[in-house]
């Protein structure tokens, strides 16, 4: 092996373990590489691998744009290789060759030639496509020992990509692409679209890909696959009104039919519409679908879909409520309006007869069968629950089987089946009821993305397996969503790699609403299945960057990819459906402006971005990342001017009436923006897609459309005359008080929040009209170390005034001082209180602020890992900084504090001893481990541990649960512990891990009651 190929193989090696973005000048890869060729061939695969442009996001790039050594040649700027596929292979593989030509004409504007057929009619260089036993030329590349497909042999959608010298006669070159089956010969062709720039979304996403002269493909052998989740999917469901809309508009209504029964005004989900999605989910190594399913059925919409999905290596399946390969909409339309909703208890036969010819008829292709019985529209089979229905559902499997033996074969454990345990029907199982061995059980998240239950190790013995149903959006309580992606990576990753730990990998399926808008979790989502080694809590800023750099190139990836992020992360902590004007405090730490300006921020981010970016990446850029930010931004200002209005309104302001119109305004400006997404952006092309509601929700139902009727504006009254008035950070109190203000008793004088040595704050007062006429104010402190912004001004509407103190000045002690305000003839008189904390705070220690130590779950002081536990980063997870995760063996006995449990210890300095209690913010992680509580523990100092049970053993997530739902609607969990601290001083915080799978993200220290916020206090100063 010559040198350089050693530099060039030990470059892939690199890259294999990390992907980083390009830093290098395009100018580098010019052209002019004839002059020291080998050399620069070196450097540019070296860059071009450790660095990809266009790689597969995650994996090394093995595709250069100029010569290297020993690179095959796809594309020159004179010629092309041509593809060839043999024509006994699948039909699948063949069309994915002619992919693979389009693929190279939209990098080069030239079209190889293909030729299905044998390879010996080929000259110069070539792309052998083929699968293992379909095509003869693999078997005499393998005879003559050209070809070793031993590492694929047998395995599951797996692939070998190897260049081979002269291996026909009149061939001088192969660049050989060897699936094990179909679906891997398919995966390693759209690998190699995807190395040469074409997105997986070029389609749905309008990515163009970049124009390239000339193609390499680096000659090192290649094996990939299987994958660690055999099958990986999405469910297009509550697919109506953005899906259904758009597909109508596109397709047409589906041609009326009497047989099988179609009735006017169905959506067209037909061919040309599920081709899209074929490909789409094959380009990200997808293999699996549930159909649109609330008024369509997919087998009888058009006869064409089943054998088209076949045709293309997509296994088919039906939601988790529709067994048998059969639809509900495909019972409705025969016997809905006879016989009503399907009833196995008083039709059986009827229901027999229909799941048969539903088995019959999809004989022929790969599917995974749903077993079981839900009711109709997604509800319980019927009222009673196991106790009463246990011995019925049990039959109706058992039936079922019977059909499978009878239409399939006598072997049924053979035939892919799931049995969904999905809300209610989990209940079954943990009452008792089994299904055979053989039959995966898919185990159903709460809806929210918190996994429920997961396998035991004796269920993971199962031959059948377990997989999750999850979901990215959701139809139904406490709370509809499903307009924007509000799922951040970092949870997906954290619920997902913890069932692939648990075991369940046979099925990943995610329900993904109406598909356009989740892009991005869906790529991760399936990703993630295909390698779950590839990503862990500390590199899920690596897969946005390597996406966004494939999507928009490396200038504008590491912007993108925060920008992405930063969004999902920000709608993942209130979903825009769950808003309301009181959602974020207008008083306490600043909390509802900080949330409007950060994301205000992120969009202006955006709009600056997209005007770097070339024309042809615009369209893309624009749904991708621009698009939710603003729109997100918008919806969460929207709902924070709502809330000054009905603050501003109670304590008599005139400027509660410019928050109403702000607030219609913005209303307006939301309708003009969706409108702008369904018209004129990309040429209409995407219309309909934001026709879903998402402002006037007051239930689980989405409203109708948007409105603002469940936001109720006050139109204040505001006298001729200036009425000065005033607030105070921290009070929604003001002052002079109305009688009407607030139902607290009237309180003498408005004070500041207390200033302290140690934190140095500043606080507002805001002198405010509740007249329309203008007055003028002076503002006089009673000593000279208070300080003030302005001691004089003229106010109209509303005046912030920030105070401070000149502590060299401050008298020792805990002196107090006041503000006295002159408007006219109104005086008022704001308290002021400084305190000089009797103890010096420690180097590293956080500082207590007002009652207060708030500390980010990564700011521990100390991490001691036990043998078999450990609390490990996750990178942007949760409400603020990020998370620190429990993490053990599977099915690990619980630990025991100050023996065998991982320990963090976190140091805060507080001003007084006394009772204190101890806020903990945790994700939503639910009790999966079966009659196993989730549970930490914690202590101050050398206190004995408190052991605390955040989820006991037999909580149920499910409607009606009102602590579940406040969960799920906040994204977060708080438990609360009390404490008693012996001194003023440094202590320290001991949090054990207990059980496995928390996440924690917050620990707050608070000797006074914390102040109503939705994030929590910020964090405190932590001593210099």
């Amino acid at each position: 092996m010559s040198r350089i190929t050693r530099r060039f193989l030990a470059a892939c090696r690199r890259a294999a373990i990390v992907a980083r973005p390009l830093r290098t000048p395009r100018a580098a890869f010019s052209r002019r590489w004839t002059a020291g060729l080998q050399l620069a061939g070196v450097l540019l695969a070296t860059l071009v691998i450790a660095a990809p442009l266009r790689a597969v996001v995650g994996e090394p790039a093995y595709v250069s744009f100029a010569p290297a050594e020993g690179a095959f040649a796809l594309a020159t700027t004179d010629a092309t290789a041509g593809i060839v596929v043999a024509a006994e292979d699948w039909p699948g593989v063949i069309r994915v060759a002619r992919d693979l030509q389009a693929d190279i004409r939209r990098v080069t504007t030239r079209t190889p030639t293909l030729t299905v057929g044998a390879p010996t009619s080929a000259s110069g260089d070539v792309v052998l496509v083929g699968t293992l036993g379909r095509a003869a030329w693999i078997d005499e590349l393998v005879r003559a020992g050209k070809l070793d497909v031993s590492p694929i042999r047998g395995r599951w959608e797996s692939w070998v990509r190897q260049v081979i010298e002269q291996p026909f006669p009149g061939v001088a070159r192969a660049l050989v692409i060897v699936g094990s089956d179909k679906r891997g010969a398919i995966y390693g062709t759209y690998d190699l679209s995807a190395q040469i720039g074409v997105s997986p979304w070029y389609w749905w996403a309008d990515v163009t890909p970049d124009r390239h002269d000339a193609l390499y493909v680096a000659p090192p052998r290649f094996v990939q696959g299987p994958p660690a989740v055999r099958y990986r999917g999405i469910f297009l469901n509550d697919e109506a009104p953005a899906l259904t809309n758009w597909v109508r508009a596109k397709y047409g209504d589906a041609p009326v039919r009497d047989k099988p029964p179609v009735p006017p005004g169905i959506a067209n989900y037909g061919r040309e519409f599920y081709a899209t999605i074929f490909e789409v989910l094959l380009r990200l190594r997808g293999n699996y679908l549930w159909p649109a399913m609330w008024d369509n059925a997919f087998n009888e919409d058009d006869s064409a879909n089943a054998a088209l999905a076949d045709e293309y290596g997509i296994v088919m399946g039906t939601s988790h409520q529709e067994p048998m390969l059969r639809s509900q909409m495909e019972w409705d339309r025969r016997h809905k309006a006879t016989i009503g909703h399907w009833n196995y208890a008083q039709h059986p036969a009827l229901l027999e007869d229909f799941w048969r010819e539903g088995i019959r008829r999809n004989r022929a292709f790969e599917s995974i069968i749903t077993m079981g019985l839900r009711g109709a529209n997604d509800t319980e089979m019927a009222a009673g629950g196991p106790d009463a229905h246990r011995d019925l559902l049990e039959h109706i499997v058992a039936r079922q089987r019977d059909i499978l033996r009878q239409e399939l074969t006598p072997d049924v454990a053979r035939v892919p089946q799931l049995w969904c345990l999905y809300k209610e029907v989990q209940d079954y199982y943990e009452a008792g009821m089994r299904v055979p061995d053989d039959v995966t059980l898919l185990w159903a998240e709460d809806n929210w993305g918190n996994v429920r239950r997961l396998p035991t190790a004796a269920e993971r013995e199962r031959p059948g397996g377990a997989g999750v149903y999850y979901h990215f959006d959701y139809h139904g309580g406490p709370r509809s969503y499903q307009w924007l992606n509000t799922n951040p990576l970092p949870k997906i990753w954290d619920q997902m790699a913890l069932a692939h730990q648990y075991g369940a990998d046979r099925i990943w399926i995610v329900n993904a609403g109406h598909f356009k808008g989740y892009e991005v979790p869906v790529e991760f989502f399936i990703d993630l299945a295909w390698n779950p080694a590839r990503w862990h809590g500390g590199n899920l800023d690596e897969f946005l960057r390597a996406w966004a750099t494939r999507e928009f190139g490396p200038a504008a990836a590491p912007e993108a990819a925060a920008l992405v992020a930063g969004y999902a992360k920000f709608n993942g902590r209130r979903k825009p459906e769950l808003l309301a004007p009181s959602t974020y405090s207008l008083v306490h730490a600043r909390e509802a402006e900080r949330v409007v300006a950060d994301f205000n921020a992120l969009a202006a981010r955006a709009r600056a971005l997209a005007a770097t970016l070339p024309a042809a990446k615009r369209d893309a850029f624009y749904q991708l990342v621009q698009f939710p930010t603003e729109a997100s931004a918008l919806v969460n200002e929207l709902y924070v001017a709502a809330g000054r209005n009905a603050l501003y309104a109670r304590q008599g302001r005139a400027s509660a009436n410019d928050f109403a119109a702000e607030t219609r305004r913005l209303f307006q400006a939301d309708l003009d923006l969706m409108a702008y997404y369904n018209g004129e952006y990309a040429g209409g092309r995407w219309a309909h897609f934001m026709d879903q509601a998402h402002l006037g929700y007051t239930t689980w139902r989405d409203p109708p459309r948007n409105s603002l009727d469940a936001v109720p504006l006050v139109t204040h009254p505001v006298p001729a005359a200036a009425a000065p008035a005033l607030a105070v950070e921290g009070s929604e109190d003001a002052w002079p008080q109305l009688a009407a203000t607030t139902a607290t008793p009237v309180l003498t004088a408005p004070r500041l929040p207390t200033f302290d040595a140690v934190n140095r704050q500043r606080y507002y007062i805001e002198l405010f009209n509740r007249g329309a006429a203008p007055f003028t104010f002076t503002a006089t402190p009673s000593a000279p170390w208070i300080r003030l912004s302005a001691r004089e001004g003229r106010v109209t509407g509303d005046q912030r005034l920030w105070v401070s103190l000149d502590w060299p000045s401050v008298p020792p002690g805990a002196p107090e001082g006041s503000i006295e305000f002159r408007c006219g003839a109104v005086r008022l008189t704001v308290g002021v209180s400084a305190f000089r904390p009797a103890t010096t705070p420690v180097a590293g220690a956080f500082v207590e602020n007002n009652g207060v130590v708030a500390i980010e779950a990564e700011h521990a002081a100390r991490h001691r890992p036990a043998a078999n536990g450990r609390w490990t980063r996750i990178a942007d997870y949760g409400h603020t900084l990020s998370g620190l995760r429990a993490e053990a063996p599977a099915n690990q006995p619980p630990a025991t504090p100050g023996q065998d449990a991982a320990l963090l210890e976190y140091r805060a300095h507080v001003f007084a001893g006394g009772p204190a209690e101890l806020t903990l913010t945790w994700s939503p992680t639910l009790n999966f481990m079966p009659d196993r509580p989730m549970r930490y523990a914690v202590a101050i100092d050398d206190a004995k541990p408190q052991i605390v049970t955040l989820v006991a053993a037999n909580f149920r997530a499910e409607h009606h649960n009102r602590e579940w739902e406040k969960v799920v609607a906040d994204n977060a969990r708080r438990s609360t512990t009390r404490h008693t601290l012996a001194a003023p001083g440094e202590h320290t915080i001991r949090i054990w891990m207990v059980d496995p799978g928390l996440v924690l993200q917050r620990v707050v220290l608070h000797r006074t009651p914390l102040p109503p916020t939705y994030l929590g206090p910020v964090e405190s100063l932590r001593a210099p």
